[in-house]
C-alpha cells in the first residue's frame, strides 16, 4: 500500500493536518538530524502543502512555493518521510506529487529546490541537476539543485 496525497493550501489544512505535519517535521529536521532551527518560520502560509496520509496519519510531507516567493523559480522544501516509513521508497512518490502539484498549481516551467547533499542521487533520480557548490544550511551541507520541465 502507498500513501493517500493530499494537497491543499494553508487555510485549507485541518488542524490535524497542521500540528501532524509540524510534528513530523520537527521529529525529523530538529530531533533526529539534531539541528536547532526555526522549523516554523512564517512561509507555511504561503506554501501548497503536500500531505501523504497512511492509516489516517501524516507520514510524508512536502510545501511547495510559487516562482518568486523563495527562489526565482517554484520550489519544493521540507521534503520529509517519517523513519518508520522510508524503506518503502514514499519519498519518489512525494516528489512525483510535488513536481505535479507544481505544474497545475504554478504553471511553471523550472524548479529550484536547497536539498541536503547526502539526497543528491535521489533528486537526480527526479531529473534535477546540482547548480554551482555546496553550503551550509542550519548546520548541514547543501547544494541547490534545478529541474526543468521542457
Amino acid at each position: 500500500m502507498k500513501p493517500i496525497f493530499k494537497i491543499k493550501r494553508f487555510n485549507e489544512l485541518s488542524l490535524s493536518e497542521l500540528y501532524e505535519s509540524l510534528q513530523l517535521r520537527s521529529e525529523v529536521f530538529v530531533v533526529e538530524q539534531n539541528c536547532v532551527y526555526q522549523d516554523v518560520d512564517g512561509k507555511d502560509t504561503k506554501a501548497i502543502h503536500v500531505l501523504g496520509m497512511f492509516d489516517n496519519t501524516v507520514v510524508a510531507y512536502a510545501r511547495l512555493f510559487e516562482p518568486g516567493d523563495y527562489f526565482q523559480n517554484a520550489s519544493i522544501g521540507r521534503v520529509v518521510i517519517s523513519e518508520k516509513y522510508r524503506d518503502r521508497k514514499w519519498g519518489h512518490d512525494l516528489i512525483k506529487e510535488s513536481l505535479q502539484a507544481i505544474k497545475t498549481h504554478y504553471n511553471a516551467k523550472e524548479v529550484t529546490i536547497s536539498a541536503q547533499l547526502y539526497l543528491k542521487k535521489f533528486y537526480e533520480s527526479h531529473g534535477f541537476i546540482q547548480q554551482g557548490e555546496g553550503y551550509l544550511e542550519d548546520g548541514i551541507p547543501h547544494i541547490e539543485m534545478n529541474l526543468s520541465f521542457v
